[in-house]
């Protein structure tokens, strides 16, 4: 039977209580109940033997159940409250703490599991995740990639994505560099060529291994993934370290021993205080909040963000970011075609950074790498005009638009995505820190 502590308040008359206790227990072996509030039918002082199991108390419904956690190690929180005494916001931030717990939480209609890693590697081990999808996870895992490989660090980045290969497809990125023809011929295989795995493998020239995975849950548990057998795949080639980087704000069922998150600042503090924001951001060693300027995000978004992290977690470092485009072949003195996933309202600041930085006349943008048809009609508007296409390796960067320049003679550059710090916040830092993490304590496993 599970163990379980269960959630009671004082809205509900004692014996209505210990019924439901004792229906309760026909099913599992309920060891205690947390008290969270609620004195309309009941004495706030009410002793195990109103309720015929022990009763814990805390300043807070929190307190009470991370006391009931510590004391009785349950398998699951079973909440028999109710309005008004824990609301639906209130409850969010229950199962947060339940799950980050790894303790199940269970009401009359929800069930909220902890993601539980389905393998634990012998390499010690990164974990990038972040709160959602284009918040730039992937180009600051290129770049915890590239600057770590540049510190003498042999590593291996797992990646999985919605577009992922059907079996783990291992790229030594580090001993051949592929090219836009051979990303098209991946294309034309039937694979997603702009798939994390290969942007990861050209951007920082390291050896990847790419999975795939389907549906993400609230917690950022996967419905189906191929990630374990990836995982497997990674760890046995030696490594010093493995980066295993998530997809949206969906976790790898892997095991890590440091946690970077990687927050849009645009998205507001409701994506660290809200839902199972909390949760992600108590598994992390560092963070890293990204896209942190005007116009992807105000400046009261970005202090929210920040104020957010400060309050839930003061202890852990924090780097403010945002990113800039940066060709890996050199346009200087070409006119190109800059496809890009950024938000249209900040196209003319990565535009100006190309032009300054880069040396090339932009004679046509588009936002929508993302959206096939909007994508070819921007094309259209700019063909004849330039000389290269230059665009982020994501959506429709190969089968889209190095298929379009291929047919039309005009060559593809790809461009990565360069994470700056900004505020006076140390980025490389952060990393460097929980990478540090990540090897002392995946060594302290190997000598336990």
């Amino acid at each position: 039977m599970r163990r379980v502590v269960a959630l009671i308040d004082g809205e509900h008359y004692p014996p209505v209580v210990r019924f439901a206790l004792a229906e309760l227990g026909e099913l599992h072996d309920v060891v205690a109940a947390a008290f969270i509030g609620g004195t309309e039918k009941v004495d706030a002082e009410a002793s195990a033997e109103a309720y015929g199991v022990p009763v814990v108390r805390g300043t807070s419904a929190a307190a009470a159940i991370a006391e009931a956690i510590e004391r009785y190690a349950p398998d699951a929180l079973v909440d028999l409250s109710d309005e008004p005494v824990l609301s639906a916001w209130d409850r969010m931030q229950l199962a947060s703490l339940a799950v980050a717990a790894g303790v199940s939480y269970i009401g009359a209609d929800f069930t909220f599991d902890s993601p539980r890693p389905r393998v634990a590697p012998m390499t010690p081990t990164l974990g990038i995740i972040g709160t959602g999808k284009r918040v730039g996870k992937t180009a600051v895992s290129a770049y915890v990639a590239r600057r770590l490989k540049a510190a003498g660090i042999d590593l291996v980045v797992l990646a999985m994505g919605r577009g992922g290969p059907a079996e783990p497809e291992l790229i030594r990125g580090d001993e051949v560099a592929l090219t836009t023809a051979d990303l098209l011929e991946l294309a034309a295989q039937g694979k997603h060529a702009s798939s994390d795995n290969y942007e990861d493998a050209v951007m920082s020239r390291v050896t990847t291994v790419g999975c795939r995975r389907c549906g993400g849950g609230m917690a950022g548990e996967t419905f189906v993934s191929n990630v374990p057998e990836g995982a497997r795949l990674a760890d046995s080639l030696g490594k010093d370290l493995l980066i295993v980087e998530g997809s949206g704000s969906a976790i790898p069922p892997v095991a890590t021993d440091a946690d970077l998150l990687v927050i849009g600042a645009g998205q507001g503090e409701r994506y660290v205080r809200e839902f199972f924001g909390p949760y992600r951001l108590g598994r992390a060693d560092g963070v890293i909040i990204a896209s942190a300027e005007e116009p992807v995000a105000t400046r009261a978004s970005i202090d929210g963000v920040l104020g957010a992290v400060r309050d839930l977690r003061p202890d852990v470092p924090v780097a403010v970011t945002t990113f800039r485009p940066a060709p890996i072949e050199p346009v200087r003195g070409t006119r190109v075609f800059f496809a890009t996933t950024a938000p249209a309202p900040v196209l003319p600041l990565l535009v100006r950074h190309l032009e300054e930085e880069h040396g090339c006349e932009v004679v046509g943008s588009s936002p929508h790498l993302s959206d096939r048809a909007r994508l070819r009609q921007d094309m259209r508007s700019a063909a004849g005009g330039f000389d290269v296409l230059l665009t982020e390796l994501k959506a429709a960067a190969i089968d889209v638009v190095a298929a379009a320049g291929r047919d039309a003679g005009v060559p593809t550059v790809l461009c990565d995505n360069v994470p700056v710090s900004l505020d006076g916040t140390d980025l490389d830092a952060v990393i460097d820190e929980a990478a540090r993490l990540a090897a002392a304590r995946g060594r302290a496993r190997e000598g336990a």
